[in-house]
């Protein structure tokens, strides 16, 4: 065998290698990546509820310290924890914190949406994905499941079921992202 087609077993090795591993990368992505504390948070892209129509993605909160919530009106421990975070985003949403709702509810739910989030009081923002895209760049498992991401993009802290964000340890966490060390009650 020639110098030459040494070389061109190798290119063609390498090239196999290289679709192999874009394939791979496409196809199996959730599980070659998992998304957990410390990874740059995945993207989001889902309609507001407001009438408007208008798709929100993660970008538009850049720089802020966001709490990305998987949840459906369905979901009781969803309803359950909505008030605590109602609590938590009128405490540091004048400081930058943005909570995200995004509701899973299948398409034309809308008007379902609406009332749950009048019922309860609900001023954050509330964004409606029926495809569940954002759920499964998440890797969520079961709802409702939360992701505090920082003002850089990267995920601080991944909660499994409801939670109560008005705690003093889940103030305090965000307190330290919002970079404040004064205690405001």
């Amino acid at each position: 065998m020639t110098a030459r087609q040494q070389w061109s077993v190798v290119l063609g090795v390498v090239l196999l290698l290289a679709v192999t591993l874009a394939a791979a990368t496409h196809f199996l992505g959730d599980e070659l990546f998992p998304v957990e504390v410390g990874s740059k948070a995945p993207p989001i892209e889902a309609k507001t509820i407001d009438g408007t129509n208008r798709t929100k993605t993660l970008a538009d909160y850049k720089g802020k310290i966001v709490i990305v919530n998987l949840w459906a009106t369905w979901c009781a421990p969803c309803r359950d924890e909505m008030p605590s975070m109602e609590k938590l985003y009128r405490e540091f949403g004048p400081q930058g914190l943005e909570i995200v709702a995004v509701s899973v509810d299948n398409p034309g739910t809308e008007e379902t949406i609406r009332t749950f989030a009048k019922e309860l009081g609900l001023t954050f923002e509330i964004l409606h994905d029926p495809a569940k895209e954002v759920a499964r760049r998440y890797q969520v498992t079961g709802y409702p499941e939360s992701f505090v991401i920082g003002r850089e993009g990267i995920i601080r802290r991944k909660v499994f079921a409801a939670a109560d964000w008005s705690s003093d340890a889940n103030r305090a966490l965000i307190r330290e992202l919002l970079g404040s060390t004064t205690a405001s009650r």
